[in-house]
């Protein structure tokens, strides 16, 4: 049952969650904005208690911003585990997977998840092979969905007072379509969704353009679960 009085006055988190329409303008997948948000779990060894927080762009990427939080201000202990989960209105870019990774390296214990909204610059190759050394390096990349759209509105918005579950309901063709492009750049693969903004009434575009490599290699339900494209049919 949503609560009628939105977050709990003694949360703990309160003073760290972002506002309604900032969420609304960050992590809307059809919105490119140039500022970058990150919302951020953090779990230590075998303990339940999550530490949340916010974080958004200043002089450096949001990316290095953590990095440079968690390393100064918390003294690390390599035999203790811990699990950090980011929620990214941008995907890194190739400078910033660099530096995740010399985090990850000095810090083994250390796993990491991120959840993306967009794709920052995806045409670009260094950051499409940023990408994938992230991913080699054992990082799991994923691009949010309405699951991770719900666990970021109650947990890091402060949400008005009976609206628990009134997170906006984005369209899911956006996710669907960042979410092949992923495919593309997980496997190598050109890209093939290409976005540009319409600057008279600020509408953003897309198109696809697959090529063969495309069809024969990302799985038939990835393509037809955009449900833009249809697969040949092959009569035997």
């Amino acid at each position: 049952m949503a609560s009628d009085k939105g977050p709990s006055a003694g949360d703990a988190t309160l003073r760290r969650r972002i506002e309604p329409w900032e969420f609304e303008v960050f992590f809307d997948p059809r919105e490119l904005r140039k500022e970058a948000c990150l919302l951020y779990e953090i779990q230590w060894g075998t303990s339940h208690k999550m530490w949340r927080n916010t974080g958004k762009n200043t002089a450096n990427h949001v990316e290095l911003n953590f990095i440079e939080k968690f390393t100064s201000e918390r003294r690390y202990c390599p035999s203790t585990h811990c699990s950090i989960t980011w929620f990214l209105s941008w995907s890194p870019c190739w400078e910033c997977c660099k530096a995740i990774r010399g985090f990850l390296s000095q810090h083994p214990s250390v796993t990491l998840v991120i959840y993306v909204t967009r794709l920052f610059w995806h045409m670009d190759p260094q950051n499409r092979q940023g990408l994938r050394d992230l991913l080699k390096s054992g990082v799991t990349v994923q691009i949010m969905r309405a699951p991770e759209y719900d666990h970021c509105w109650k947990n890091f918005v402060n949400y008005p007072p009976g609206k628990e579950d009134h997170w906006p309901r984005y369209p899911e063709l956006w996710m669907k379509l960042y979410e092949l492009e992923l495919y593309c750049i997980i496997l190598s693969l050109p890209p093939c969704l290409k976005i540009s903004r319409r600057n008279q009434n600020q509408l953003t575009l897309f198109r696809l353009t697959l090529q063969n490599c495309h069809y024969q290699i990302i799985p038939p339900h990835i393509l037809l679960d955009t449900g833009l494209i249809q697969l040949p049919v092959i009569w035997r």
